[in-house]
C-alpha cells in the first residue's frame, strides 16, 4: 500500500502575494484553487491540479501560522522561525491591515463591540465582502482601538509604532479609531453620499484642532475631544444674540466676497439663518447626543440649505474661510479682549477653530 507525503524543505519563507490576498479576501481553499485555475495558471507552470490544490494548502498553512504574529506586528520583525526579507513582512502587515471602504463605511462610528460583531453576516450580505474577510477586518479594528485607547501621544505615531502600518493606513485606522471612540453617527441616509476618506479627512481636522492633544496636553491622548474647548465654544453664542455684532460681521463677509462668489445675493439674504445655523451646532457640542449627530446636523442644518440655493463647494469654502476670519476681526472676538459675562469678565474664544473646513458640500 503506497503512501503520499508533500514535503517542502527550504530556509526563506515562500510567500505568493496573490495567494495571500485570496487568502486575506476569505476564500476557502478549494475556491482559491478554483481562482487560480482560471487565471491559467497551470498553462504557465506546467503543473497539474493536484499540485496546485497542494500548493495552495501549503500557502494556506503558512498564512494561519504567520496570522497569531500578524496580531502584534512586532513578534513578526523580531521572530526566527520564518526568514521572511523586510520588504516582503512590511507587504505582509500592510495587507493585512487592509481594509474594504464597503466594510469601513458599514461600522464607522460604532461601537467595536460584540453587538456590532453580530451584525457582520448581515453587513457581508450588503457588501459583498466575505465574512470571513468582515471578521479579519472588525478584529483588526478593534485590536488597534484596544492597543492605543489608554496611550498618551500622538495617535497616528502610536499606531505606526505598535503596528507598524504606512503612514497613510496608520491615518486611517486613527479616524476609524476617533470615530469609534467620540461614537459619531455615520450611517443615517443623509450621510450615505460621503465616503470613508471623507470622514477621516474630517478626523485629521478634528483631530489636530478639537482634542486634547491638540491643545498641547503633552500627557493627554488624541482620542478624546477637548471638553474645556467645546464649552468655550458656547462664547460664539454672542455673534447671533448681540444684534450690533450680528449686523458688523455680516457686513464683514459681505464686503470681503462681495463678487468673488456666485451667489453672493443668497448668501446675503440668509447670512443670518446660516450663521444661527453654524453657531447652534457648535454650542450645542458640550452635550454626548449632540456631538453623536455633528454631521446629521451640519448637512441638515447648513450643507442642504446651500445645496438648496446651488452653491458650489468653492463658494462654500470661501464663505467659511472667510466667516472665521471676519468673526476674529471684531473686537469681541480679538485674543486678549474681554466682555463682560454674569458677575465676571470672561476672555473670549477666537473663531477660527469653530469648524473644520473640511466638510464636503
Amino acid at each position: 500500500m503506497a503512501n503520499e507525503l508533500d514535503v517542502f524543505v527550504g530556509n526563506t519563507t515562500l510567500i505568493d502575494e496573490e495567494v495571500y490576498q485570496l487568502w486575506l479576501d476569505g476564500y476557502s481553499v478549494s475556491d482559491a484553487v478554483t481562482i487560480r485555475l482560471k487565471s491559467g495558471i497551470l498553462d504557465q507552470t506546467g503543473a497539474g491540479p493536484d499540485v496546485l490544490e497542494s500548493d495552495t494548502m501549503d500557502h494556506y498553512r503558512t498564512f494561519q501560522m504567520l496570522e497569531r504574529l500578524l496580531h502584534y506586528p512586532p513578534k513578526l520583525v523580531q521572530q526566527l522561525l520564518f526568514q521572511i526579507p523586510p520588504y516582503k513582512q512590511s507587504m505582509l502587515i500592510e495587507r493585512y491591515y487592509a481594509f474594504d471602504e464597503a466594510f469601513v463605511r458599514e461600522v464607522l462610528g460604532k461601537k467595536l463591540s460584540k453587538g456590532t460583531k453580530k451584525d457582520l453576516d448581515d453587513i457581508s450580505a450588503k457588501t459583498g465582502v466575505t465574512l470571513k474577510s468582515c471578521r479579519r477586518q472588525f478584529d483588526n479594528f478593534k485590536r488597534v482601538f484596544k492597543v492605543v485607547e489608554e496611550m498618551r501621544g500622538a495617535l497616528v505615531e502610536n499606531i505606526q509604532q505598535n503596528f507598524l502600518l504606512s503612514d497613510r493606513l496608520a491615518r486611517d485606522y486613527a479616524a476609524i479609531v476617533f470615530f469609534a471612540n467620540s461614537r459619531f453617527e455615520t450611517g443615517k441616509r443623509k450621510l450615505q453620499y460621503l465616503t470613508f476618506e471623507d470622514f477621516a479627512t474630517c478626523a485629521e481636522h478634528l483631530i489636530q484642532n478639537w482634542t486634547l492633544g491638540a491643545m498641547d496636553v503633552a500627557e493627554d491622548m488624541d482620542m478624546d475631544l477637548d471638553k474645556e474647548f467645546l464649552q468655550d465654544l458656547k462664547e460664539l453664542k454672542i455673534l447671533i444674540t448681540d444684534k450690533d455684532l450680528l449686523d458688523q460681521h455680516k457686513s464683514l463677509v459681505c464686503t470681503s466676497l462681495r463678487g468673488k462668489i456666485a451667489v453672493f445675493h443668497e448668501m446675503e439674504a440668509n447670512f443670518k439663518t446660516l450663521s444661527r445655523a453654524l453657531v447652534n451646532i457648535g454650542t450645542s457640542l458640550t452635550h454626548n447626543k449632540d456631538v453623536r449627530d455633528f454631521f446629521i446636523d451640519l448637512v441638515e442644518k447648513f450643507i442642504e440649505p446651500c445645496k438648496a440655493s446651488n452653491w458650489s463647494s468653492s463658494d462654500v469654502q470661501l464663505f467659511l474661510t472667510q466667516y472665521t476670519a471676519s468673526a476674529r476681526a471684531l473686537d469681541a472676538f480679538k485674543v486678549g479682549h474681554y466682555y463682560l459675562k454674569g458677575k465676571g469678565m470672561t476672555p473670549c474664544t477666537p473663531a477660527d477653530q469653530l469648524f473644520p473646513s473640511c466638510f464636503p458640500a
